[in-house]
């Protein structure tokens, strides 16, 4: 199997990632348009996105489309274990100048471990079951990051089609706290409504209050606002300038809190996302 050349770790600095593009491999115009709509992450889709008919078609697209460079890093989504196009697919990925593969319906440790073994790249597992919520813990050490596959989950979970955020909002912290824990990346699931920018910029908010490095978008119109929900506001990064100069070591007052290091670290975090 030949393997493509591994890009710099520059390229794949996934903490600094705020917009993950997901489009269908098939859709050679919406490829085209993606190299210049200013997402951090391109993900070329295998799965869901591209009808059965389309499959051996779209393989060969995504693989063609990163021929050559992109401005960003690109990672292609495989179709899942146990469809007739998965290990197709993992050679394909593995010849390709992709960046990443993305794995669908991550639900063991042993799954993610073995498609990065045969694709030779590093891979964003999507949590999308419960089985995965309950196993992200073992997965994350697996990959590069995760990814929250809300509808997915959604679906698992037996909700109601107009289901809210709320009942999922456990499962998405077990998802973070994972992901922290093997100290790798995590993004956000998608937002449906197209035409709702306010409803998509406030979910956003939400996923960045939750602890989400970046958030999945579906439309080139969701990715300004979502980069804006993920940059830190000029207050809050004010302050963290404020508290790291302020601070000299152990418990001290700053203000009207008593702040620890702990605190700087948050900070000097926050400052960081800015520049970055």
């Amino acid at each position: 199997m030949v393997q493509a050349e591994a890009k710099s770790d520059k390229a794949l600095d996934l903490f600094a990632v705020r917009s993950i593009l997901f489009l269908p491999a098939s859709n050679p115009r919406a490829i085209a348009k993606a190299r210049e709509v200013g997402a951090e992450l391109v993900v070329l889709d295998l799965e869901d996105a591209v009808k059965p008919e389309d499959k051996h078609s779209a393989r060969g697209a995504a693989v063609e489309a990163v021929t050559n460079a992109w401005p960003v890093p690109v990672a292609i989504r495989v179709n899942g274990v146990g469809t007739e196009w998965h290990s197709l697919d993992l050679d394909a990925v593995a010849r390709s100048n992709a960046d990443l593969a993305v794995v669908p319906r991550a639900v063991s440790a042993h799954l993610v471990h073995g498609i990065a073994e045969a694709v030779g790249k590093p891979v964003l597992a999507m949590i999308e079951t419960a089985a995965g919520v309950l196993a992200a813990a073992e997965i994350a050490p697996e990959t590069a990051g995760l990814i929250a596959g809300t509808n997915d989950l959604r679906a698992d979970l037996r909700l109601p089609l107009d289901a809210t955020r709320e009942p999922i909002c456990a499962s998405l912290q077990m998802i973070v706290l994972a992901a922290r824990a093997a100290g790798v990346a995590v993004f956000d699931g998608v937002f449906n409504n197209l035409e709702d920018s306010d409803g998509f910029l406030a979910e956003a908010e939400e996923g960045c209050r939750l602890g989400f490095d970046g958030k999945s978008v579906i439309h080139p119109d969701q990715i300004a606002p979502c980069h804006r929900a993920f940059v830190p506001g000029e207050a809050d990064l004010e302050r963290a300038r404020a508290l790291v100069q302020a601070f000299r070591g152990g418990a001290e007052r700053f203000g009207n809190e008593m702040i620890e290091r702990m605190h700087v670290e948050a900070a000097q975090r926050v400052i960081e996302r800015a520049k970055s």
